[in-house]
Formats: structure tokens, C-alpha cells, sequence
């Protein structure tokens, strides 16, 4: 069937190539002739010019002979300016000024500038070019100019017995050196305008009346291929949109005009933990959610739906945000073709919205704190200072003195939760190191080991021997482990594990991970221990795990927990192993 196809379509592509190359032909032919016709102009013009600077030439030899006054010879100049076509016939000296013009008013006046002259590099030899010359009667027109050195003086060799010796021709001549002289001769383009004019109508023509011929041949064929070619756009179509449809990101589902469901992508199957065999040819009120379907109503009455937020319901009892967008598909005429929904998960950008409330949170924490934390911490010193004055004037034992110490450890608590507080809010001022991540590590762990040994607390460590040195500011990031030690051991009590892991990651970062065998959080609670002032500690502040988060994210890297309730707690935290100067600030510190 393939042969077939190739050899009925030979014949089509041997014509439009013959078509082709006819229209090249005759094309071709007809710019040389063109080219031909005005070539014959130029050489008559350049022959006109030729004979008509040597005539002036020789009038100005016989002048010279004769003893004529300038005036003879200018009027000389201007008599052969009457010719027809002639536009002016000047000389001028090797700078452009003129000394001689069939337009005496223009005597003495510049014809060209000492650089354009320059570039017209006169010779012995006639040279033309194409310029333009202002009239006063017709204005600006095109001009066929030639001009070479002007040689009045110049023997021919027929006549040396007829002419005077060198002295008297050059007592003769004017004051200017002729020998540096240079002779115009202008003539319009009238005639070769016309005649140029006329090939390229008659050409056109010709042209236009082959082309019309090939026209015609070429919408034959076109007429023949089009059922074709129509038919074979449609299966790429179909091909393309396929494609797309496969590769979008979002999820998409259509219905036919039976409602019943024709395509299913693989992001909605992805998305709905679904097989599109089990949806395909199925009625849809039966496979969607009911909320689907009013939302396929609501569009089918002129409502637009456009990125509606809904809770999606998975097989499983979770539910998957989902932003909704539903169509009618209707053809040129309006009938009704079916709906289309398209939709996206949400779940990451719901984490992102979450994530700039935190900093809004964070931001707003920090303009109460700067605002309020010295009026706070005057107070508190002159509350300390009475505290210890009363406690040194208390018997030890009294409960003056009691209440006096209670006092001053209460101030000592407020003033340290300030502190915190103004860390947990100062702009970040990381002091960024190339050090060994296992020796931050091992300090780290060296810390805390008496508090260890003493609750009975196993440490460990499993370090990668293999990791590069790593651009981090080892006193934040140590500020961190310890705060996560601390709570670990807190949380074991006695008798139990710390283990600390740190490995290489296959996108250029490493993996802390600090884990327990403490009481471990509840789920509930899982998602709020790095909001500020959340704690499940009678004596905390809430305050230390968000510094841990604010830390991490000032190295560009994220922490995430896993509980494995009712015991157990896994922090993980993932910091590039260089870090990455972002692009305004690179700009500012240039």
C-alpha cells in the first residue's frame, strides 16, 4: 500500500519540479536581459560623454591657442551644456571646488568634498557612477555622471605640427595647474529609466502569465493531496494531543456526551490510586465523586469552575487536597461533546502557604520582640537586684529567703526566654567554615556524654569516613545538635539509645539524623513542635526546636520528624555540602 502511495505522488513532485524549474529559466533569462538592456543605455551614455568631454577638450586647446578670455570658454562650456539630456558639465581641481560650470553661479562653490573625491578615485581613464542632482526646476533627480582628469594640454599624435609649443599654451591657460583638474559630465536618467521600466513591465508580464499556468497546475495537485494530507494531520493530532495529555503534570479526565469517561492520564491515575482500565467506558456519576458531578453541573449551566479547592477522599481514608477545574466541551456549533476535569494536588503547595504563615508568624514575633524586649529586661534587672538584696537580708532557711531565690531563678528564666527569643528572630549572621562534619559530630556528642553515662544513656555514632569537608558555620549547627541531645535525653529519661547517623546524599548534600528510644510524640503533636512556644514540657519555653528549624533553613537545607509512637522520635535534617549564595545577594556584596 506504501508503493502504491510513492508512485502515485512521482508524477505530482515531477511536475511542480519541472514548473519549478521552468519559472527559474525563464527567470533568469529575464534579469540578463534586463541586465542587457541597460548595459546598451550605459555604454550610449558613457559614449555621448565620452565624445562630449573630448570636444570640450579640444575647444579649450583651440582657446588656448587663440588666446580666448575665460568667458569664451565658459560660454563655450555652457553652449555644450545645451545639449539634450545634459544635465551640467563642470571642472574642478583635485579638492572639488569648481572651477569652470555650465552654471556660471555655481563657480568657485564645492561639487564634492575633498573626501568624496577622494573616494571617487579619478584616474586617466572615464569612470561613471549613478548620483543625484538638485534642479531648480524639477528638484532632486537621478544623474549618470562621468568624469576623469581634465588634460586640455595633452598632444594628440596627428596633429603636433598644428599646435602652439608648450610656453605659449601655458601662458594661455588659466592660473590653476590643469594638469590637477578634473572634468564632470551629467546626463539624466530619463531615457534610462523608461527603457528600464518598460523590460521590467514587459517581464512582469511575462512572469505574471507563468505564474497564473503554475497556479493552476500546482491547485490541481493541491485539490488531489488534500484529503490526504487532512487525513494524515489528524492521526499527528491525534498523536500529539496524546502525547501531551500523557506527559502533563496535572491530573485530566474527559467524559463523552454519554457521560461516560474516554480518557484518563497518567497523573490523575497517580493522583486517584487508580487503573484507567477500571474507569474507561465507565459512567461517571458511578467512578467520580458525587462533588464532581455538581461541579460538572454547575459548568454545564454557565458556571465557570476554575481552580476550586477540594478535599479528595482516597481509597485508603487519606484525604488529597485538589484544585478543580471543570469544562464543557462543545463544538463549533454548541452541541454538547462532554466535560473535562482538570486538576492538581495541592499537597505541596498547602506545605508552602504553611510555611510563609510560620515566617509571617516568625516576622510578627520578631517586630513584638524588638519592640518590647529592653522595656522587659530594665524591669528585670531592678526586680533581680531587690530579689538578692532581700535574700541577703533573709535568714538562710526563712521563707523571705526562699521566696527571694524563687525570685531571682524566675527573673533568670524570663531574661533567658528573651534571649532566645531575639535569637530566634536576628537575621541570620552564619560564619560559613570548610570543616569535617564527622569532628562536629564527635564534639558535639563529647558534650553531652557525662549527662549521658549519668541517665545510664548509650551513645552512638555512624559516621561517613568518605564525606568531603563541608561549608557549614560549626557553632549554629552544633547549637543545633545539642538542642536536639538534650531533648533526646529528656525524652528517654534513663536507660536508653542515642544514635547519630550522617551520610551522603546522591544530590550533593548530607543527611544528620539524631534519633531516640524516648516516649516519642503523638501524631497530633508531630506537626507542631517547631511552631514557636509549642512544647509538651512543664519547664520549656517552646523555643527550641524553632531555633533548630531557623538554624537548618540559614544552611538552606530542611529537617523533618518521624515518631515511631509510642516509642522512638527521628530527626533528619539535609544540608547542601557548599553553600549557595543567592543571586541578590552576590549582586550586593559586588
Amino acid at each position: 500500500m506504501k508503493f502504491k502511495t510513492k508512485s502515485t505522488l512521482l508524477p505530482a513532485w515531477i511536475a511542480i519540479a519541472a514548473v519549478a524549474l521552468l519559472l527559474g529559466i525563464i527567470i533568469t533569462l529575464a534579469i540578463k536581459d534586463l541586465q542587457r538592456g541597460r548595459e546598451v543605455e550605459i555604454q550610449t551614455l558613457r559614449e555621448k560623454s565620452s565624445v562630449l568631454m573630448s570636444s570640450f577638450e579640444s575647444g579649450a586647446r583651440t582657446g588656448m591657442g587663440m588666446r580666448w578670455r575665460h568667458d569664451q570658454r565658459q560660454t563655450l562650456l555652457e553652449e555644450m551644456a545645451y545639449q539634450p539630456n545634459v544635465l551640467y558639465i563642470a571642472i574642478t581641481d583635485r579638492s572639488g571646488r569648481i572651477l569652470a560650470h555650465s552654471d556660471r553661479q555655481r563657480v568657485g562653490q564645492q561639487l564634492y568634498s575633498p573626501q568624496q573625491m577622494a573616494e571617487l578615485k579619478v584616474s586617466s581613464d572615464e569612470q561613471w557612477h549613478m548620483t543625484t542632482f538638485d534642479e531648480p526646476q524639477n528638484g532632486r533627480q537621478n544623474a549618470f555622471e562621468t568624469y576623469r582628469w581634465f588634460k586640455p594640454l595633452k598632444r594628440g599624435s596627428g596633429h603636433s605640427g598644428h599646435m602652439m609649443n608648450r610656453s605659449h599654451m601655458q601662458e594661455a591657460a588659466e592660473p590653476q595647474d590643469d594638469e590637477q583638474a578634473v572634468i564632470f559630465a551629467a546626463f539624466d536618467t530619463v531615457a534610462l529609466d523608461a527603457a528600464q521600466a518598460k523590460d521590467m513591465r514587459n517581464t512582469s508580464i511575462l512572469l505574471s502569465i507563468l505564474l497564473l499556468l503554475a497556479l493552476a497546475s500546482l491547485l490541481a495537485l493541491f485539490w488531489g493531496r488534500r484529503y490526504q494530507r487532512s487525513s494524515q494531520q489528524l492521526q499527528d493530532s491525534k498523536a500529539f494531543s496524546s502525547e501531551i495529555i500523557s506527559n502533563l503534570p496535572m491530573g485530566l479526565i474527559t467524559t463523552n456526551e454519554q457521560h461516560q469517561i474516554r480518557v484518563v492520564n497518567h497523573a490523575a491515575e497517580v493522583m486517584l490510586g487508580c487503573d484507567v482500565a477500571e474507569l474507561f467506558g465507565q459512567p461517571s456519576h458511578q467512578v467520580l465523586p458525587a462533588e464532581w458531578q455538581q461541579l460538572a453541573q454547575k459548568s454545564s449551566h454557565g458556571q465557570p469552575i476554575i481552580e476550586q479547592d477540594i478535599d479528595h477522599r482516597l481509597a485508603g481514608g487519606q484525604s488529597l487536597p485538589l484544585s478543580i477545574s471543570v469544562a464543557n466541551i462543545v463544538n463549533h456549533g454548541g452541541h454538547f461533546l462532554g466535560n473535562v476535569f482538570i486538576f492538581r494536588d495541592m499537597r505541596e503547595i498547602r506545605q508552602l502557604q504553611e510555611e510563609i504563615r510560620r515566617k509571617e508568624k516568625l516576622a510578627a514575633i520578631g517586630d513584638l520582640a524588638a519592640g518590647v524586649a529592653h522595656e522587659i529586661r530594665n524591669p528585670l534587672s531592678s526586680i533581680k537586684g531587690f530579689a538578692k538584696y532581700f535574700a541577703d537580708r533573709s535568714p538562710l532557711g526563712s521563707e523571705q529567703h526562699e521566696l527571694a531565690k524563687v525570685m531571682a531563678k524566675e527573673v533568670d528564666r524570663l531574661n533567658r526566654v528573651i534571649t532566645e527569643l531575639l535569637a530566634l528572630v536576628r537575621p541570620a549572621d552564619l560564619r560559613l567554615q570548610r570543616v569535617a562534619i564527622n569532628e562536629v559530630i564527635e564534639h558535639s556528642l563529647h558534650l553531652i556524654r557525662q549527662d549521658a553515662e549519668s541517665n545510664n544513656i548509650v551513645l552512638r555514632s555512624r559516621c561517613d569516613e568518605a564525606l568531603p569537608l563541608v561549608e557549614i558555620d560549626p557553632d549554629r549547627l552544633t547549637q543545633v545538635l545539642l538542642n536536639l541531645y538534650l531533648n533526646a535525653i529528656q525524652a528517654i529519661g534513663s536507660d536508653g539509645v542515642l544514635e547519630v547517623e550522617v551520610e551522603a546524599t546522591k544530590d550533593g548534600a548530607m543527611r544528620i539524623t539524631v534519633s531516640d528510644s524516648g516516649a516519642g510524640i503523638s501524631p497530633d503533636d508531630l506537626g507542631k513542635i517547631f511552631n514557636p512556644y509549642f512544647t509538651t514540657k512543664a519547664t520549656g519555653t517552646g523555643l527550641g526546636l524553632t531555633m533548630v528549624q531557623k538554624v537548618i533553613e540559614e544552611h538552606q537545607g530542611t529537617i523533618t520528624v518521624t515518631s515511631g509512637q509510642p516509642t522512638g522520635i527521628r530527626f533528619a535534617m539535609v544540608i547542601p555540602l557548599s553553600h549557595q549564595t543567592p543571586q541578590g545577594e552576590a549582586h550586593a556584596d559586588a
